[in-house]
């Protein structure tokens, strides 16, 4: 009976063993990947006829990758590229930018870049969560609550708008009851 608890065990750590092979595997290649992105749209931006999506897309990897201040230069120039022609596109790449600068907690500058993403698409769900984002972080909860308002028009399924939404509401009446 030792014998089949030894074995039991000894399956079971080959077994651990193997899934944290596969994790590390998976993560190995995924680095790779996103390592070769990065060279190749490097290689392509410094070349003189980048694009915009060629910058907005070396700005999504920086991103990826948490180099933030390099990721806000990208997009900046995503944004001054000639060939940024849909207006869409720079809804797309002053998200972006937004999400960049709140990443480093410039939640002003953030705000204005969300703010600029929705005077061009004023439609656009995930500038509206981010900019409710940003202003709950700067504690402007009623600018914030609004901002999650807008998600739920368009979302009304969107759970985190919802409960960021609900939330807010709980605290609202209770800092303007203390106020007055």
């Amino acid at each position: 009976m030792d014998s089949n608890l030894a074995l039991f065990y000894l399956a079971t750590l080959v077994g651990l063993l193997a899934v944290a092979a596969w994790f590390v595997i998976r993560q190995t290649l995924r680095t790779r990947r996103i390592e070769k992105t990065l060279a190749t749209l490097q290689s392509r931006v410094r070349s003189k006829d980048a694009t915009a999506k060629d910058f907005y897309e070396l700005g999504g990897v920086l991103l990826d990758k948490k180099l933030y201040s390099q990721a806000v230069l990208n997009l900046q120039k995503a944004l001054k590229a000639k060939d940024l022609k849909e207006e869409e596109n720079k809804a797309l790449v002053y998200n972006a930018l937004g999400f960049a600068y709140a990443a480093q907690e410039q939640y002003d500058l953030a705000i204005r870049q969300y703010k600029e993403a929705l005077k061009i698409e004023p439609e656009y769900v995930t500038a509206w969560s981010n900019l409710g984002f940003s202003y709950e972080k700067k504690g402007l909860d009623a600018a914030a609550l609004d901002a999650y308002q807008e998600v739920l028009k368009r979302e009304p399924n969107n759970a985190v708008a919802q409960k960021r939404s609900d939330s807010l509401e709980k605290r609202l009446p209770a800092t303007s009851q203390s106020n007055g």
